[in-house]
């Protein structure tokens, strides 16, 4: 899994009007998940299931 800043400089995420993360493959803004016992959040892509990591 990589990190959200690792994807956005791949050209994987894209950032859309409102600074909200996109998939650039599905064009859909990613879902949260908050692991209670983790220091990061992941984004997952509701369509194509890609996972990134993000610190919190």
């Amino acid at each position: 899994m990589k990190s959200t800043r690792k994807g956005l400089r791949k050209g994987e995420l894209e950032k859309d009007n409102y600074e909200r993360l996109l998939c650039a493959e599905c064009d859909k803004s990613l879902a949260k998940e908050n692991p209670p016992d983790e220091v990061y959040s992941v984004r997952r892509c509701p369509d194509c299931g890609r996972e990134w990591k993000e610190l919190r």
